[in-house]
């Protein structure tokens, strides 16, 4: 297959990603969803990482499970949260802020010296996530939704869980099989989230399963999760990792376009105000559009 056709099929699924758990979420709980959709990946994933199997030293265990548990557990669990109070097209924006935090992140902790253009780039892009975060105060003015608000912020919540396994795992994928690392972080995952699903059942049991449900876990399960990470880590093999970052800017237009149609999702001026400083930054701070923060390590929703 063609390593570029691989990256924009896995694209594509993550774009529809909000969208399509936004609807899911209309039925199941968030935290039954999670444990379903990684437990079952996982075990889809464990073969090929028996068949790659490789001896691993306990700092890359433990690295592999903070990857899990930032990138995966604290990612989607305020990805699911958030998904339930806010539009689903608000989250591929707020996601593609991700260079955002792990520069400022990248200063704090690693002590990277800034540079003014980059620095200049990356508030530019704050201030367009900013505006789409506090857009339900500037379309409601007195009447705000405090639930949106909220749900916005807890999108950018999921964002740095995202940074933040990738600030810790950074050089993982280059020592470590990345079918190895999935399985793993996918099902320590799970046991994470196991934790919270009795307090679901106590409203909510199979029962009530319906079709969102259904797409949701096949989706989650099959879809997000097993096939685009097998297509993605296929393409990342094929092509310099520099260019995988431009086909990440295609999630935004493929959630609008299923958001519209799935939920009546409009995009707002806001909306599209947001969307050009966050996206202009990114561009003003790098010369172009091809960096993302899920070079080293990619875990999306």
């Amino acid at each position: 297959m063609n390593p570029i056709l691989a990256l924009v099929i896995t694209n594509i699924i993550w774009g529809g990603a909000s969208p399509i758990f936004k609807f899911a979420l209309e039925n199941i709980p968030p935290f039954t969803l999670a444990f379903i959709r990684f437990f079952f990946a996982g075990l889809i994933f464990l073969p090929l990482a028996i068949i790659n199997f490789q001896k691993i030293d306990f700092r890359r265990f433990l690295e592999i499970f903070l990857v899990g548990f930032f990138g995966i557990f604290i990612n989607i669990s305020f990805f699911f949260l958030g998904l339930k109070k806010t539009e689903s097209i608000n989250v591929p924006i707020i996601a593609s802020s991700g260079p955002v935090f792990l520069y400022i992140f990248s200063i704090l902790f690693l002590k990277e010296k800034p540079k003014l253009k980059v620095f200049f780039g990356m508030m530019i892009s704050l201030i367009g996530v900013l505006i789409i975060v506090l857009s339900p105060v500037f379309l409601n003015g007195q009447k705000i939704s405090v639930g949106e608000v909220e749900g916005n912020i807890f999108i950018v919540l999921a964002t740095m869980g995202t940074v933040f396994s990738t600030l810790i795992g950074k050089d993982l994928l280059k020592k470590i099989n990345p079918y190895i690392v999935s399985a793993f972080s996918f099902l320590t995952s799970s046991i994470l989230f196991l934790f919270f699903v009795p307090n679901e059942f106590r409203n909510w049991n199979f029962i009530n399963l319906n079709l969102n449900g259904w797409i949701g876990i096949i989706y989650g399960v099959f879809f997000s999760s097993a096939i685009a990470y097998f297509l993605y880590y296929y393409g990342i093999s094929k092509i310099q990792a520099q260019e995988v970052g431009i086909f990440t800017y295609l999630d935004p237009i493929v959630a609008v376009v299923i958001a519209y149609f799935l939920l009546g999702e409009v995009p707002n001026f806001f909306y599209i105000l947001g969307s050009i400083f966050v996206f202009g930054g990114i561009y003003l701070a790098e010369g172009r559009f091809n960096w993302h923060p899920f070079h080293k390590l990619k875990v999306k929703n």
